[in-house]
């Protein structure tokens, strides 16, 4: 039987531990919370400090920075980046390589279409279709 973890060394030169996730078998750093029912595909990188919620997908190739917050339910899909900070809303989705910003806020069912931009600190709420509501 293999291990179930990996070292990666940082920028800094810290060594940081990954595990892999049960669900998915992404890449989890040790201080990470993820909800036993959510799913972390192989190829996702979770790093320390952040939450993910039952029920939320993290998609093949999607970076999630430090202490972000994915919302129960939420989808993410893949090569998708969060930033450090940002927090997901409970059943929002984000499209493929779709970049959220350091600090972002994306409110409760909002929908982010692919390769789009959130920027540093943005509060966005989307209706169903993806057309941002008015703040």
């Amino acid at each position: 039987m293999g291990k179930n973890y990996v070292d990666i060394e940082n920028d800094r030169g810290e060594s940081l531990r990954y595990r892999k996730h049960t669900n998915g078998r992404g890449l989890v750093a040790h201080g990470a919370k993820v909800h036993p029912s959510a799913i972390v595909e192989a190829g996702a990188y979770v790093e320390p400090g952040v939450q993910i919620a039952a029920g939320a997908h993290v998609g093949r190739g999607v970076w999630v920075e430090a202490d972000a917050v994915i919302g129960p339910e939420a989808d993410i899909a893949p090569h998708a980046h969060i930033g450090s900070g940002a927090a997901i809303g409970a059943g929002a989705k984000i499209g493929v390589r779709t970049h959220i910003g350091t600090g972002a806020r994306v409110a409760v069912n909002s929908l982010i279409g692919d390769d789009e931009t959130v920027g540093d600190g943005e509060r966005v709420a989307t209706d169903r279709r993806g057309l941002r509501l008015a703040a």
